[in-house]
């Protein structure tokens, strides 16, 4: 390949990565030679050399077999005349970031794929956290800085924060965008102090564009990281530069964390991620269903598995998903459909964790309330209808709600058999369907009991 060639091949590498990446990464290149199938380039350092390497390799070696197909890899030098000194932590990446620009002092793990904006199932208790972070993703002006997403685990706060990460990299490929979690940035900064190469160090972080810094509650009580990140912190915003942050907690509640800092974070848009309601639950869990169909295209389940999951496991989208998973492969293992039945066999110890410590003696409690009778007819011997339909739907929320076996709640029903708690259970789920009233009842119960 002549000089000629990879001077036209430059003009076809600025139209694809940009003006700004072509400036800083694809001009300072020089092609030394070409010989044995590898082209050695120059470059002024190895932090220049690793980062074009992982980055924009692939793209520059498909150009070049446009031309020669003789080319089989691509190397990188440092300029024996150069004087300028190999940058700081120019050391492969380790950990999280997507970026366009000048970032290989950060450490590299890819995005997770999943978690995307389409993957993320919205609901109430979401909606703000998810439109807020859908009007940063869209890389226009920045409207409220920073963008802090707060809220326990397992609620979609990580998820969020890549879907803002993916959405940025499709629609604005200009920007260098960084993604990290807070112990990461600790873990540059201390390195960077342990080698003396702060400078880099800043120069590095803030030149971004788009700062992105998950769990950020890991850096309190950490002096020396907290100035640091204050200082990257109030250089970026003087530059109008959108930071979005994550934590586990609202900023004024983390403690050992600076006020200043506290303060700062607190100055734009500050937006709980609520934990999930039934609704919700049930939305992410059909969501799964879609995804499983694909993959296990003979695998039925059965009615009622879905909504006795979103009201048994209500604490983490994390666990609901992961039942969600083993259930599938469970079921699939031993050629069986998921009935509600296999579903607690194999979800029994995910179910008991998840207990929400509800007794049978409080949900007879809340029916008999509910459908004005006492509780003495509604647990005794009387078939008559007024005390029949509220005792099934009673024996359907014990069911629903508490791990107590078939015969454990028969015994709290006036010494009932097992059978005919089964009979009730069933006829409930088959009226769920058919008369809105009883679906009414059940769901206005089902809220009462969880609050």
């Amino acid at each position: 390949m002549t000089q000629e060639q990879w001077g036209e091949l430059k003009k076809e590498l600025l139209k694809t990565v940009g003006s700004n990446n072509y400036k800083n990464w694809i001009e300072p290149l020089e092609l030394e030679n070409v010989a044995d199938g590898v082209a050695t380039f120059s470059v002024p350092t190895s932090f220049l050399g690793n980062y074009v390497s992982h980055n924009f390799g692939d793209l520059i070696l498909y150009q070049m077999n446009t031309v020669s197909t003789d080319i089989r890899r691509i190397k990188f030098q440092v300029a024996a005349n150069s004087s300028i000194k190999p940058a700081a932590l120019a050391k492969p990446a380790l950990q999280s970031v997507v970026s366009n620009g000048n970032d290989s002092l950060m450490p590299a793990a890819p995005l997770d794929d999943r978690f995307t904006f389409d993957t993320f199932v919205v609901g109430k208790p979401n909606e703000l956290a998810h439109a807020a972070a859908k009007r940063v993703a869209e890389g226009g002006p920045v409207t409220f800085n920073p963008l802090f997403l707060y809220g326990g685990v397992g609620l979609g706060k990580t998820h969020l924060m890549h879907a803002i990460s993916w959405e940025l990299q499709a629609r604005r490929p200009d920007l260098n965008v960084v993604y990290l979690s807070a112990e990461q940035f600790m873990y540059r900064f201390v390195q960077a102090l342990r080698d003396r190469k702060m400078m880099d160090f800043k120069q590095v972080f803030r030149s971004v564009d788009v700062l992105m810094v998950d769990d950020v509650q890991f850096i309190a009580g950490k002096d020396s990281t907290q100035e640091e990140f204050f200082h990257t912190f109030n250089a970026l915003v003087d530059q109008n530069k959108q930071i979005i942050i994550s934590a586990d907690r609202a900023p004024g509640e983390i403690e050992n964390l600076e006020n200043r800092i506290k303060s700062r974070l607190q100055c734009g848009l500050v937006v709980d991620l609520h934990p999930t309601d039934y609704e919700l639950r049930l939305g992410i869990l059909q969501s799964k269903v879609e995804q499983f169909g694909a993959q296990y295209p003979d695998l039925h389940m059965d009615q009622g598995v879905l909504e006795f999951l979103a009201h048994r496991i209500s604490t983490n989208v994390r666990v609901l998903e992961g039942a969600m998973t083993r259930l599938y492969a469970f079921a699939s293992l031993v050629k069986q459909p998921i009935t509600l039945e296999l579903t607690q066999d194999c979800l029994a110890d995910v179910l008991r964790a998840s207990e929400r410590k509800i007794s049978i003696e409080e949900i007879q409690r809340k029916v008999s309330d509910h459908f004005n009778i006492r509780l003495s007819d509604m647990i005794g011997p009387k078939r008559v209808r007024n005390f029949a339909r509220p005792r099934q739907v009673a024996m359907y929320l014990c069911k629903q709600m508490t791990s107590r076996s078939l015969p454990e709640i028969g015994r709290c029903f006036g010494g009932r058999d097992h059978t005919t708690v089964m009979h009730g259970v069933k006829r409930i789920d088959e009226l769920r369907a058919q008369d809105g009233q009883i679906a009414e009842d059940l769901e206005l119960l089902r809220r009462t009991l969880e609050s």
